[in-house]
């Protein structure tokens, strides 16, 4: 692919860090100076370590092997295609999410949606059957509000067809019945095989839509998303689907620029804020790089951004809301034509009144408030976005490559591969997951075991994959006992260590009973009332005077697990003293694991 060429490594300009004007007189070397004393402090670069380290140190890889520098530079664009600009003029449609289970009830909330502040609805419906479509959207101005179904199944797809042929009106051309039948063939569990990915299927249905001047087809990333993929596996897949559907609607008839403005495209953006903005551009311009390869028009992709669900937890619930406006915000500033805010409290159930309000009130305050919308391509520009948009460009045009090599999306080949390549993506995420090198705010990190989680009815029925699905487990079944936490000397002494450990030990579901203000071996003892495990909570001196003295004392009164925060050989505890330590870069889980079957 023209333009298209491998990433280059992780390699700063030499000289001036130029940012803005030429005004500016730093230099590389002053902010490499400047950075290394910062992580001296923090013990993250030795004294003997030089200060251009502070790259290595500072920067992230993504799970498409994209290196992600710390801060952006001019040289950041020398040789990369700056294409993908949003083409969005002015707001985005405000496209509110309904769980269909009941066509009256849901009625009833489609309406409060679009009288304060929606613009659009995505209906997920509960089941295989078609809803009364009569009473589901009794009130809803089809054209001024567009319609679009989230993975239906054929037969709901054509039953909605068949309901706009009976509307006395005009409907409005963004709306959709969302029929994906490629990626739903990607689901864990395909809602059925009725025929759906054949041409007497497909061709019927988008004609049908032709003849009404909606859109036919919905190219779902965000099913992907949903079972771990990257943001590369997810461009690629959108764009081997995308392309696949060109094939079929132009063998039968439709020009590229006909069929392309049939499609709409779907993706996830996650509270990852600078990957989010930079994939919906990088796939706006893989999409016009596949229609200049087919000889079609320029039509710009309609994209329709959803917040992660998979990012969100079930545990203190409210950070979702915080997750969900930086995806939000993303999605604005990266040109999404549509945003839909998963609410808050949908991992509880059905979100309710209050749940629907915050999600479509986010996109509100970023419109109307933090007037997001009206500057065009604000991220435009930036070195950092820029140099990833490029990157994920990259990873999304060679997962293509991989998909079409096997077959193309409608090959059962090419979808099994795919299939395995996710869950080894998955499966990396789970270990940065456990490590909490990818920490999950109220639940890997400062969870609160006393939480009382708003109540919900009813479940949702669609799979997403959580980040945090394993600390989930082990909170749903909270450990049989607490642990003794043996705090040693002063507050000012134990305190770091005892919230590290407390923290730690919470996101597993273990509560902590402290042993208060302790001056030493006896004081500890005597608050030891029974636990199976304690752990000593202290500073690298009070571990090295009296630690080994008190292990001894607490192994006699009965302790059978004694836990060291921090790590032993630093403090003058051995491996061979204690029997687990918790410090930083822990393996969180596996830790855990261990603690909870020491309690029984």
């Amino acid at each position: 692919m023209s333009g298209l060429e491998e990433p280059e490594e992780l390699a700063p300009e030499q000289g001036s860090l130029r940012l803005a004007s030429p005004d500016d007189t730093a230099t590389v070397a002053d902010w490499e100076r400047a950075s290394a004393a910062v992580l001296r402090r923090a013990r993250r670069l030795r004294e003997d370590e030089p200060d251009s380290l502070v790259w290595e140190r500072l920067a992230r890889t993504t799970l498409d092997g994209i290196v992600v520098p710390p801060i952006g530079q001019p040289a950041d664009l020398e040789g990369r295609t700056t294409s993908g600009r949003p083409t969005r003029a002015g707001a985005w449609d405000v496209r509110t999410q309904l769980e269909v289970t009941d066509a009256r009830a849901a009625n009833e909330a489609a309406l409060v949606d679009l009288e304060n502040g929606a613009t659009s609805l995505m209906l997920h419906l509960d089941g295989h059957e078609p809803p009364h479509w009569v009473t589901l959207l009794d009130g809803v101005l089809l054209d001024l509000a567009p319609v679009t179904l989230d993975r239906p199944t054929t037969e709901q797809s054509e039953s909605f067809l068949g309901f706009l042929e009976q509307h006395d009106g005009s409907v409005h051309p963004a709306t959709s019945p969302g029929f994906d039948p490629a990626t739903l063939e990607m689901l864990p569990s395909p809602v059925r095989d009725d025929g759906r990915g054949s041409q007497d299927v497909l061709l019927p249905l988008v004609r049908r839509a032709v003849r009404l001047g909606v859109r036919a087809l919905v190219v779902d990333g965000t099913a992907l998303h949903d079972q771990g993929a990257s943001d590369g596996q997810e461009l690629g897949w959108t764009m081997a689907v995308g392309i696949s559907y060109l094939r079929v609607l132009v063998e039968a008839g439709l020009s590229v620029g006909e069929a392309a403005r049939l499609l709409e495209f779907r993706y996830a953006v996650t509270d990852e804020q600078l990957p989010a903005i930079a994939k919906l551009r990088a796939a706006r311009r893989l999409w016009a790089r596949v229609l200049e390869a087919s000889g079609g028009d320029d039509v710009p992709q309609a994209q329709h951004a959803v917040t992660s669900r998979p990012m969100t937890s079930r545990h203190d619930p409210w950070v979702n809301m915080l997750r969900t406006t930086v995806a939000a915000f993303a999605a604005g500033v990266g040109g999404a034509d549509a945003v839909t805010v998963v609410p808050f409290d949908e991992r509880l159930g059905v979100p309710d009144a209050f749940g629907r309000r915050i999600a479509r009130n986010t996109s509100s305050l970023l419109i109307e408030e933090s007037h997001l919308a009206v500057v065009a391509d604000p991220a435009g520009g930036s070195y950092a976005v820029e140099r990833l948009t490029d990157d994920l460009a990259v990873a999304g045009w060679a997962e293509l490559g991989r998909i079409e090599a096997d077959g193309g999306a409608e090959s059962d080949e090419a979808r099994q591969m795919m299939k395995q390549r996710v869950r080894a993506v998955a499966a990396t995420r789970d270990v940065q997951v456990a490590h909490r090198t990818r920490p999950i705010t109220g639940l890997s990190e400062f969870p609160h075991l006393g939480e009382t989680l708003p109540e919900r009815s009813g479940t949702v029925s669609r799979y997403a994959r959580a980040y945090g699905w394993a600390y989930e487990d082990l909170r749903a079944r909270p450990a049989s006992a607490p642990v003794l936490l043996a705090t040693m000397g002063t507050v000012a002494q134990h305190t770091a260590r005892a919230t590290f450990a407390s923290n730690l030990l919470a996101a597993g579901g273990v509560a902590v009973e402290p042993a208060g203000p302790t001056g030493g071996v006896e004081d500890v003892v005597a608050a030891y009332d029974g636990q199976a495990v304690v752990c000593l909570a202290g500073n690298d001196r009070a571990y090295a005077e009296w630690g080994a003295d008190l292990v001894a004392a607490l192994r006699e009164a009965g302790a059978s697990y004694v836990v060291l925060a921090g790590r032993p050989g630093e403090s003058g505890l051995t491996d061979d003293t204690v029997d687990d330590w918790a410090a930083v870069g822990v393996d969180a889980l596996a830790f855990l694991t261990r603690v909870r079957e020491a309690l029984g």
